[in-house]
């Protein structure tokens, strides 16, 4: 079955994305979660239509993507965390610390637009994570997990 996507849905595409997927999947899931519609000969043709009006407005963003993503790349993040004498962590670094780090930098950054090495991160050290800005715009990001001061 293939339907137009109307939302990002993560590992299976971007908003107004035509995917194919199980029939079950999108007649149970996507379609009555609002996350997509069936890509039927109309709503093909909604589709097409609305895309053209939208292009002029997609170029915009992508280029405001890609000048954030300049402004964010060569930046490395510094997270303090409370740790233990063998750089065990009390608690765990996750997507949501990079967002607060970055909207404390003026950065209005999701946190379920990044992606992180791993889900919970609890050593101190450097790591890289990976930030979805835009469906052609994805920029890496290095941070750094460091001992808090008591």
């Amino acid at each position: 079955m293939q339907v137009i996507l109307k939302q990002d849905v993560k590992n299976l595409g971007f908003a107004d994305d035509v995917v194919t997927v199980k029939n079950g999947y999108g007649m149970n899931y996507l379609i009555p979660r609002g996350l997509a519609v069936a890509a039927n000969e109309a709503n093909q043709k909604m589709h097409a239509e609305n895309l053209k009006q939208r292009a002029h407005k997609m170029k915009k963003i992508e280029d405001d993507a890609s000048k954030v993503a300049g402004l964010i790349e060569s930046v490395t993040l510094t997270i303090p965390m409370k740790a233990g004498e063998k750089g065990k962590l009390y608690g765990s670094v996750t997507s949501q610390n990079i967002a607060d780090v970055l909207k404390k930098m003026g950065h209005k950054i999701d946190k379920k637009q990044i992606l992180m090495p791993e889900e919970h991160i609890r050593q101190l050290g450097a790591y890289t994570a990976e930030i979805l800005l835009h469906r052609n715009v994805k920029v890496k990001i290095n941070f750094e997990v460091t001992q808090a001061e008591k």
